[in-house]
């Protein structure tokens, strides 16, 4: 069964109300002002997802849940790959330099991490030395030697591009794939763990 929320995912609907009593007051303030949340990757008890608060600093990152009944409103990676800004930052010239060649890959792919967070919510979240983070679904394989030929496009960008893979067991990094162990990691909700292939995963290395 697909789940209905992945990682990445940003969610508008949690409150303070709904963190716990130990909670930094950084991240009430951050759900005061109609922040949303982003789905991470953790097990939780039914009805509830597991969600990430951002704040204003790259420290400032709160694991917590929340109710699903609460959820108003949800994008996607994938709804932001269209969006544009007027602001004039490396990670955002980059994306704009990146999407022709993405949009022609055959792949569905997604904005994550600080970008997708800014064109999504509008709160300003990049900066100079940001990176742009991306992610691809990948239901099907990708081979390394096309994982090797997305690196060598994304080195020529104007900020560093960091993807994920999304297979059907979980997300492994794009430059791990394309480099040379033989093992890569793969991360889903139960575990992270070394694998050869992450589309079968139950070929394990010995």
């Amino acid at each position: 069964m697909v789940k209905t929320f992945l990682a990445h995912d940003l969610l508008w609907g949690m409150n303070p109300q709904q963190l716990p009593a130990d909670a930094p007051t950084w991240v009430s303030e951050a759900l005061s002002a109609g922040h949303p949340v982003v789905v991470r990757r953790a097990l939780c008890a039914p009805g509830q997802i597991a969600v990430g608060v951002r704040g204003p600093l790259r420290e400032q990152r709160f694991a917590t849940v929340m109710a699903v009944e609460a959820i108003q409103r949800r994008v996607k990676p994938e709804d932001l790959c269209h969006v544009v800004s007027d602001r004039d930052l490396p990670a955002l010239r980059a994306l704009n330099q990146l999407r022709p060649m993405l949009d022609g890959w055959g792949f569905v792919w997604g904005i994550s991490g600080s970008a997708g967070f800014e064109l999504a919510s509008g709160v300003q979240a990049l900066h100079e030395r940001s990176d742009l983070d991306l992610i691809l679904r990948t239901p099907q394989p990708l081979s390394r030697a096309q994982a090797q030929e997305l690196v060598k496009i994304f080195d020529t960008a104007a900020c560093q591009v960091d993807m994920q893979l999304q297979t059907p067991f979980g997300a492994v990094a794009l430059r791990e794939w394309a480099g040379p162990a033989r093992r890569v990691l793969l991360k889903n909700a139960h575990q992270a763990c070394l694998v050869m292939d992450p589309w079968n995963p139950q070929e394990q290395a010995a």
